[in-house]
């Protein structure tokens, strides 16, 4: 029987240092305290300490380092934007500039995030298990391969260049990794496959050897200007940042950034096989850390992970009614079997059992796209709603808000994405409905397309994408 729940695979298979909810709270003033020791809040960390040697930072998390979404991932460095291309470049339209350049602005600053990244990891010695094998995208059908010809478009007009995104036909990406049905796809350059629960660690052992404090087992209630109220008493600081992910709504506040129905956490599960043999791995083709992703609706992302498993993932049940959290990450047993019988099609000779299943909540705001916010008379700064994509996102976000404390004078505080507002989820039941029918339309739509064979995307596609407010 698999394990269920327990965070993750990734976080049982490394955390082994004892929590630090024995450290007494600061009864100084702190020059910063973080509100959430996710990858938001190490990163935002990390460079705040290396710019302000002297600060006193102080980390606040509720349960332990790596909790949420940071641990919980697929393990994805990648170039994805933390949001829809589209609605960024309307909403530079609307401020009177140009959109298509401000987007391709925010494309080219999260790729050259991820050799900042890597450059960190190496210089700090964190072994994340880091291998750059980029990101294949794959079709099993004609309206997928459609819809890929029309992503790559897209991104070439919005910051990536011809050779970031090549398009591969059916032997190339079965010479990448032999998918079965593949009848071609695109591949993204630069994209990193890592331990999350690696990562996270590696910055935290970092941030204690640079001289900030994690305060785990502490619940941050409440924040005002140059206050902060925890569970276990009050911190006064110069500087706030709420890291909080998914776990933002819980937080009182009413900065910009944060507040009633400012995003939504959205379920997204996944399972990590048994380790495989050398001959599997052969037959597969899969061994050049290649991340992996196809083009259905309903998607999946794939990594093969440094210990010769693979750990896959999908939104399985997607939301709980009232803004639900995930918990310890157990998952239903339907969900399993579904992730079970993709990576089964996906690989039709292949035998596996399931090892492990987990599930976790993402961020995600009502246009699904992210947003870095400083309130400057205030003090206070937020990063919210990767969408899924916050691998790479978190350390942008991180150095962004860091710059903006600073003064805000550099390039990364005029990213379009800095004070971008996404509007407010409906409230219940109209949310719980909405989401759960968008997940179960596009799931719909993906067995009427490959019925069909279709060559364009569904009406039914369509529609669900205009209940989620993104395009399909």
């Amino acid at each position: 029987m698999y394990k269920n729940g327990r965070v993750s695979h990734w976080i049982e298979q490394v955390n082994t240092m004892p929590m630090l909810n024995q450290i007494k709270l600061p009864d100084t003033k702190q020059d910063l305290v973080i509100a959430g020791a996710g990858l938001t809040g190490l990163w935002t960390a990390y460079y705040a300490k290396k710019k302000y040697p002297n600060w006193k930072i102080t980390i606040v998390e509720s349960q332990h380092v790596g909790y949420g979404a940071s641990g919980r991932n697929g393990g994805w460095m990648s170039t994805l934007l933390p949001g829809n291309g589209a609605v960024y470049a309307k909403a530079a339209r609307n401020a009177g500039k140009d959109g298509q350049a401000e987007v391709s602005r925010l494309q080219r600053a999260v790729i050259d995030s991820i050799y900042e990244a890597l450059d960190v990891m190496k210089m700090e010695n964190i072994d994340a298990d880091q291998q750059q094998g980029g990101q294949l995208l794959y079709a099993t059908i004609p309206a997928g391969l459609q819809r890929i010809a029309r992503a790559r478009k897209s991104a070439l007009k919005l910051g990536y260049r011809e050779d970031e995104i090549k398009n591969l036909s059916k032997k190339e990406i079965n010479q990448q990794v032999d998918v079965h049905g593949s009848i071609g796809g695109i591949k993204y350059a630069h994209t990193v496959s890592l331990d999350p629960a690696k990562l996270c660690f590696g910055l935290r052992d970092s941030l204690l050897d640079m001289g900030v404090s994690i305060i785990e087992q502490t619940s941050v209630e409440e924040i005002d200007k140059g206050l902060v109220k925890t569970s276990r008493g009050p911190i006064i600081t110069d500087h706030i940042v709420s890291a909080l992910g998914s776990y933002t709504p819980s937080l009182q506040a009413s900065f910009s950034g944060l507040g009633d129905r400012a995003l939504v956490p959205i379920n997204s599960s996944m399972i990590v096989t048994n380790k495989l043999s050398d001959d599997v791995w052969g037959s597969l083709r899969w061994d050049n850390g290649q991340c992996l992703m196809d083009a259905s609706h309903a998607f999946i992302y794939a990594q093969r992970t440094s210990d010769n498993r693979i750990a896959i993932g999908g939104r399985g049940t997607p939301y709980k009614f009232a803004s639900g959290f995930s918990g310890d990450g157990r998952v239903d047993s339907q969900t399993v079997k579904g992730l079970s019988d993709k990576l089964q099609s996906m690989f039709p000779r292949l035998e596996f059992e399931v090892e492990h299943t987990w599930r976790g909540t993402i961020g995600v705001t009502r246009d699904w796209c992210a947003g870095v916010f400083y309130d400057e008379t205030n003090k206070v700064g937020v990063a919210r709603g990767y969408a899924g994509h916050g691998i790479t996102s978190t350390h942008l976000a991180g150095k962004t808000l860091v710059e903006r404390m600073s003064g805000g004078e550099g390039e990364l505080s005029k990213l379009i994405w800095n004070d971008h507002q996404s509007g407010r989820w409906e409230p219940e039941p109209l949310r719980w409905i909405g989401i759960h029918s968008m997940y179960r339309l596009l799931g719909f739509a993906d067995t009427y397309e490959e019925k069909r064979e279709l060559r364009e995307t569904s009406l039914i596609a369509r529609f669900a994408g205009k209940i989620a407010g993104v395009a399909t």
